[in-house]
């Protein structure tokens, strides 16, 4: 799909269709992240915040599966 941007004001505006919204689960409430890695935008409906218990959680899991590796990199 090729898009254009059209003017909105002072801004530019990138005017998405309902069936990719819907296919996506996105309406005119979904707080979007917008990020780039330098060439291309990448948007994406608002992950939640992370919770301390789940960094947490998360680094358990890494350390029990690669702790033999995480030792000898810290040597």
């Amino acid at each position: 799909m090729t898009k254009r941007l059209v003017q909105h004001g002072n801004s530019a505006a990138l005017v998405l269709e309902k069936p990719l919204l819907q296919l996506l689960n996105i309406d005119l409430t979904t707080d979007l992240e917008i990020i780039t890695d330098g060439k291309n935008l990448i948007v994406s409906p608002a992950s939640s915040q992370t919770s301390e218990g789940d960094l947490l959680a998360s680094l358990e899991k890494i350390n029990k599966l690669h702790s033999a590796t995480l030792e000898k990199l810290a040597r």
